[in-house]
């Protein structure tokens, strides 16, 4: 009778252990669900902080870009110290210059925005009639459900909040846009300043002389390629403005240089920063010129030279290793868009790239990184 209840018990242990298993090993239910509230967690952090997150990663990619000039300006002598200023001078010098010089433009058409309403409302009114017929038909429609309702019967009554004022609203968006550019400028200037602090300091905590040496070679390739990547990927979208205003210009569209150097910029976000700017320029073009042929001229004329930056430029300078997988870059663009809008859908691509170069030099993660990619 003992042997077959200890018979019992030992059939029986195998089980229990499975089953606190299935809940306290590395991928068991506890784990999983932990994982789940801490990912879940830090999307709320993301969106709930993006105030202060924003600029810090726009500091961090920035400085990736311009530490290479503050280290050329070191090794003729220049202090880190002093070669931040420069570099960071001559960076708010170039975008200052850069506005002032788009600032003609934009007050141009600023200007012109009534007229332009005016020839866009004329085109437009053909196209309005089927519209307004159908909103006339929708009025009939509650007309007669409110015919139906029963005699004294009173509609029921809607809560309106009060919105904030347009003046308490730009106050709000004017602060928040001042401080994150003051957190940018301030983290930036400490972040080129302090040179290799943080890889000094990584280094001091490595247990072995190997762990070091790999630490310095992984810190340094990563620095060099993502700089790398940022600069031409900056460089392209330049010349591709440059390109497009001077295409623009040819064709007789208005402020060519406003339009171009706006495509440029919205070429940071792949597929709906181009869908974007050839809304915007075929608005420009109903607006200024009279036949078809000449308004179609112009998203077409875009739409080919983004063509050739996309699918030939861009590929051949960057090479095949850099060149990220369209679904991952569609992905990246909906996450971050949704956290932290426009300027999250900016940084998405960057952010990616970075996160891709880094998987590809760390072994652990070198998976991730070939699914990133192409």
């Amino acid at each position: 009778m003992d042997d077959r209840v200890a018979a019992e018990v030992e059939r029986k242990d195998p089980d229990l252990d499975d089953l606190k298993q299935a809940f306290v090993g590395p991928l068991g239910i506890r784990s999983l669900a932990l994982t789940g509230l801490f990912i879940l967690a830090t999307f709320y952090t993301l969106y709930f902080a993006r105030h202060f997150f924003l600029p810090v990663v726009l500091a961090l990619l920035f400085s990736f870009l311009l530490q290479p000039a503050v280290r050329a300006l070191e090794k003729v002598r220049i202090p880190p110290a002093l070669g931040a200023l420069l570099v960071l001078i001559g960076l708010l010098g170039g975008i200052g210059l850069l506005g002032y010089t788009l600032s003609g433009p934009v007050a141009t058409w600023l200007v012109r925005v009534p007229e332009t309403a005016q020839k866009m409302e004329s085109k437009l009114r053909a196209l309005r009639k089927p519209v307004e017929q159908v909103t006339e038909a929708t009025k009939k429609v509650e007309q007669l459900a409110n015919a139906g309702a029963p005699a004294g019967a009173k509609p029921p009554q809607q809560v309106a909040l009060k919105e904030p004022s347009l003046l308490e609203s730009l106050l709000s968006q004017t602060f928040s846009v001042v401080f994150g550019a003051a957190v940018l400028i301030v983290l930036l200037y400490f972040l080129l300043a302090s040179g290799d602090l943080f890889l000094r300091k990584l280094v001091k905590v490595m247990p072995t002389l190997s762990d070091k040496k790999k630490a310095v070679e992984i810190a340094r390739e990563i620095e060099g390629t993502i700089s790398h990547y940022l600069f031409i990927v900056a460089a392209i979208n330049f010349s591709l403005g440059l390109a497009a205003a001077g295409v623009f210009w040819l064709l007789g569209l208005p402020n060519p240089l406003l339009w171009g150097l706006l495509g440029g910029i919205l070429n940071f976000v792949p597929y709906l920063g181009a869908m974007t700017t050839i809304a915007i320029i075929t608005l420009v073009a109903a607006a200024t010129f009279p036949t078809v042929w000449q308004i179609a001229l112009v998203p077409v004329s875009y739409f080919i030279l983004e063509g050739i930056e996309g699918n030939v430029l861009t590929p051949w300078v960057l090479g095949q290793r850099l060149t990220l997988n369209p679904v991952m870059v569609f992905l990246s663009l909906t996450f971050w868009g949704w956290i932290w809008g426009i300027p999250g859908a900016l940084l998405a691509v960057p952010m990616l790239a970075v996160f891709k170069i880094v998987c590809d030099r760390i072994e652990p993660l070198a998976p991730i990184g070939e699914f990133l990619g192409q």
